[in-house]
């Protein structure tokens, strides 16, 4: 089979990393991918509307990786082109795209969640601030790079987070806010296969699967300090999430949004990515994602033990409820190094060179992310985040100490990324 892989970061060379793997998969095409999918296995990039390139390259079906396209309704394009695709149509993908539709959707299906209300109004949202008090959390509705949400210890961080959003911080994306009450807790994702639409509800085949439990550390340092950025490492699965939790979130988040998007009759065949807190009342969702995440990709993927290929034929059949997810035994530790100035203002075009017989002779995987391909074939930095470093131990600290013994074999000017992911006091706790 031939497959087509669409975005350019970390989430998608380890998507395209992963379907290589199948004997079922003889070429990954990646739209436009990066320099790491340029070098994978099977893997080839291309640049050029995905459509088109689909179309004439006769390929089997499509996995999209970012929220954009989704949200702008490539799914819809590439599925009234012939061309089977693992990924939300535009409606619900929605769900991602504003953040005030996806807590309406909450609230009428009854998952579990923090109260909220929206706001178009500066001087509204200002008011019920001040009247509400802190802390609390205040969401550009639109897509904002994982970076709209701040949660504001003071009544002026909330207020000057929300003037600066409706004044245009994230464009249009923060001319509508959804300010909600602060959640106490630590946060998870759980990512999903999702197997939804209106052929197979009646089919009675719907159906959510829920992966492994991950955690992204957001701050850019060391004991979850610093600035917020789209991820620094992710660990997967999780010590301190019992079974009593996912049994929580399985019967109060997931099977509701799983009633919510049959009865939406939504087309949704692709992934679901909770943001969850896990607070003293159980679990309680922070946000719906309509993909993958990144950089929790870069550590759940490594750990299935099946054929992703087959898992995404399932999505798109409608045979996801009979698919069996079977896990490796372990843990997975994925230390994400930037570049310099990131999150802010960093250099690009930066000479990365790694020791690449060390790196496999630790065990570990390096995914790409900001990083492309130089007129000379080698490749360079080209974004904030550039890759991750995923290593596989049958202990945490066996991981966790091959992910970081493989990222001092890399190099480049300004790289740097946290000690800490996943140890005691990493991750973020409101």
């Amino acid at each position: 089979m031939k497959v087509m892989v669409i975005g350019s970061g970390g989430r998608e060379h380890t998507i395209a990393w992963k379907l290589a793997q199948s004997e079922k998969i003889d070429e990954v095409i990646c739209v436009p991918g990066n320099g790491g999918t340029s070098k994978e296995a099977k893997c080839k990039n291309e640049n050029g509307d995905a459509v088109e390139i689909a179309t004439r390259e006769k390929i089997d079906f499509a996995v999209v990786g970012p929220e954009d396209p989704l949200a702008d309704g490539i799914a819809d394009r590439l599925w009234n082109a012939g061309i089977k695709t693992v990924g939300p149509k535009a409606k619900g993908a929605a769900l991602e795209a504003s953040k005030d539709l996806s807590k309406e959707f909450m609230k009428k299906y009854g998952v579990h969640c923090a109260s909220s209300e929206t706001f178009t109004n500066k001087d509204d949202a200002l008011t019920y601030i001040q009247k509400e008090g802190a802390p609390i959390v205040v969401k550009a509705d639109g897509l904002a790079a994982g970076k709209g949400v701040v949660v504001a210890k003071t009544v002026e961080e909330a207020k000057k987070a929300a003037t600066d959003m409706m004044e245009g911080e994230f464009g249009e994306a923060g001319k509508k806010l959804v300010i909600e009450d602060y959640l106490q807790g630590v946060e998870i994702s759980v990512l999903a296969a999702v197997s939804v639409s209106e052929e197979i509800a009646k089919q009675n085949k719907a159906c959510i699967k829920a992966f492994l439990p991950a955690r992204d550390h957001k701050r850019l340092l060391d004991g979850a300090k610093g600035p917020n950025t789209g991820g620094m490492g992710a660990v997967c699965p999780l010590t301190d999430v019992s079974e009593d939790t996912m049994l929580a979130f399985e019967k109060n988040i997931l099977q509701p949004t799983l009633r919510g998007l049959i009865e939406e009759k939504m087309d949704y065949r692709g992934f679901i990515f909770f943001g969850l807190m896990l607070t003293k009342d159980g679990p309680k969702a922070l946000e719906y994602n309509v993909r993958l995440g990144d950089p929790e990709t870069q550590a759940v993927l490594p750990m299935m033990d099946f054929d992703f290929a087959e898992l995404c034929l399932a999505i798109m059949d409608g045979t996801l409820c009979d698919f069996k997810m079977n896990w490796k035994d372990g843990f997975q530790v994925a230390p994400v190094a930037v570049s310099g100035g990131y999150p802010l203002q960093y250099p690009k075009g930066k000479l990365i060179t790694l020791d690449s017989k060390k790196i496999d002779a630790i065990g570990a995987k390096v995914f790409f992310a900001g990083a492309s391909s130089n007129e000379d074939g080698k490749i360079v930095t080209s974004g904030g985040r550039v890759l991750a470093c995923s290593a596989h131990g049958k202990s945490f600290e066996d991981a966790w100490k091959k992910a970081y013994s493989a990222l001092e074999c890399i190099n480049y000017y300004g790289m740097f990324y946290r000690k800490d992911i996943g140890l005691p006091g990493a991750a973020e706790s409101n």
